[in-house]
Order: structure tokens, then sequence, then C-alpha cells
């Protein structure tokens, strides 16, 4: 089967080099070429070897090349809507990264053009693909788990003071930056929430401004939950969780990274029996499936599983989780 081709504009995004070897490493997927404006960025990305031998073209040279079907927008996050619009004008269909921007207004107008021509708009939340994410969908889907109630979810880590001072003048501190994965996830069991109350702070002894300590509040007719997010976590990847509290049951999921589960049933279900149980998950590499998941998208395989309104409902909901503007 004839591979798509693809694209990356920008590598300055955190994910940015992740996203290039998912690429480059599936058979679905031919890479033709990167765009990186800045010297410095262009520099530091093929110090790392993830782009060599791939060229470096201006973003009029990749989206004039001939047969180019995708284009995974991986720039600093200022110029992630911007360069997504451009890319949807042009025909493509686009991964685009976290988070989608500051202006809800800009990012509903790119999905309306994207849903106009029929292109796909995938999202680079991180755990749309993690196995125990999966099989959560999966339990959910099939009313293993009963009605939900309550969902708390935690996604922290811990950043130096040098790390902190480049994240600092981005608005929203931790909640807009990382807590935007887990918000995905959230939006996905429980629908838009009703109310969202934010609550930010500054706990740490490091000389700045970061907003490193937040907790969201999510509302609905019959349920809450609580999004939690800090860059002061002493391994903190270690402790990201997310735990569903269901009428029938309930689903324990940490870590993200080396998943397993714990899952309490008030019946038999399937395989699983009554009462508590341990679940386990072999290994996985982040962005694989979501790379797997677009090319058959493109190809007409399979639809999409998650939404245009879906993504709106998840970028109006980290703005307000952040206390940040969405008119």
């Amino acid at each position: 089967m004839k591979k798509v081709k693809v694209g990356q504009i920008g590598v300055g995004h955190p994910h940015a080099g992740g996203k290039m070897q998912a690429f480059r490493q599936s058979d679905e997927f031919e890479v033709v070429g990167v765009v990186e404006p800045d010297e410095k960025l262009r520099a530091y990305a093929a110090s790392t070897g993830v782009y060599k031998d791939l060229p470096f073209l201006t973003q009029e040279q990749l989206l004039n090349i001939d047969g180019l079907q995708a284009v995974a927008v991986e720039t600093l996050v200022p110029d992630l809507l911007p360069t997504a619009e451009t890319c949807i004008a042009a025909g493509k269909h686009i991964h685009l990264d976290k988070p989608a921007g500051l202006s809800l207004p800009h990012f509903k107008r790119i999905l309306d053009q994207a849903a106009q021509k029929h292109l796909l708009l995938q999202m680079g939340y991180m755990y749309r693909y993690n196995p125990g994410i999966v099989l959560l969908r999966d339990l959910l889907q099939k009313g293993w788990l009963g009605e939900p109630f309550e969902v708390h979810t935690v996604i922290s880590k811990k950043m130096d003071a040098a790390s902190r001072k480049q994240l600092e003048p981005q608005p929203g501190g931790m909640m807009f930056e990382l807590a935007c994965h887990v918000i995905d996830l959230v939006v996905q069991i429980l629908g838009r929430p009703d109310q969202v109350t934010p609550f930010a702070q500054h706990a740490s002894d490091i000389d700045d401004r970061l907003q490193d300590n937040m907790l969201a509040v999510f509302s609905y007719p019959r349920a809450l939950a609580t999004v939690k997010t800090s860059c002061n976590e002493v391994q903190g990847f270690d402790r990201r969780h997310i735990v569903v509290c269901g009428s029938e049951g309930t689903f324990h999921l940490q870590p993200f990274g080396k998943p397993s589960a714990s899952l309490t049933l008030s019946q038999a279900k399937g395989k699983y029996r009554k009462g508590q149980q341990e679940i386990s998950f072999p290994g996985y590499t982040r962005y694989i499936e979501d790379v797997a998941d677009m090319a058959k998208i493109i190809r007409r395989e399979k639809d999409i599983d998650f939404s245009y309104q879906h993504d709106y409902d998840v970028q109006e909901t980290v703005l307000k989780s952040a206390s940040l503007p969405v008119t």
C-alpha cells in the first residue's frame, strides 16, 4: 500500500521529536520534509539525530510538495493555531500538538474549516491511545462501571528553575501546559462540564510567577471531577493517575507511563470477576498508536474517534480550568 506523505512544521514543541520518531518508524508514512525558520531551533533539531537526512524546507515548499497529505504541527504554542489554519487552508490533514492555542474563537474557526473540508484534525493529547485508557473507554462503553459519578486525575512533575523560566511567560500555568492531557480524558468520560471552578497558586520557593500548583473542579448534574497538576512533585510521573468511580465499579490507572490498573466490580463482567483485581498491560511507546490511527483515518479505513465538538469542548474546559478567557 502506498505510504501517506507527511511533513512536520516546527521542532520547538516538547513533543516534536517524539512525533517525528513515530512517523519515521511507521510503515504507513513517508516523511518528506521539515519546516523550522528559527536557526537556533533548527540547530537543536539537527543535534538530536531525530531529523537526520531530512530536508529542511520553507513552509511554502512543504505545502506544495506533490502528494503531501498530512502535516504535524509542532511549533511553539503561540504559533500552533496560525500554522494549523494555513495547513487546513492548503487542504492537508493535520496532527496539532497541545494545547490548542490561547484563542478559543480561532480554534473554533479552524475546526469548522477542517469539518467543511472533511479533513482530520488530530489533537496531540498523549494518553488517548494508552492501553489503560483504551480499556477504560471499553469498560465505559459496555456499561460495566455503571454510571460514572466521580473522576479524579493527577498529572504532575518536578521542574527546575531553568525549565520554569522557559514556561513562565506562557499564561495559564501548569493547568494549561500539562493538565490539558488529562482534561481530555475527563471530557471523554463525562462530557463538557456545566461548571468549572479553578484554583491556582505559586507554591515553590523558586522566585518566579509560574502558577505551579493548580486544581480544577468540574461540576455535572450527577457527577464531580477534579484535575490536579503541579511542577513541584518529586517523581511526579509515578503518581500520574486517573480514578473513575461508577455505580457498578471503580477503575484506577496508575501510572500512565507504565500502565497498571485496579478494577473493582459489583458483579462479574466478561472475563473480569466480582470484586477487586489488578490488570497489567504490555509495554507501549507513546505516539505509535496515534500515527497508526491517523493513517487509517486518512485512508478512510475508519472514522474519527474524537469529534471536532469534543476537541472544542476540551479546549474550552482547558482555558476555563486555567482561568483564561474563552471569548
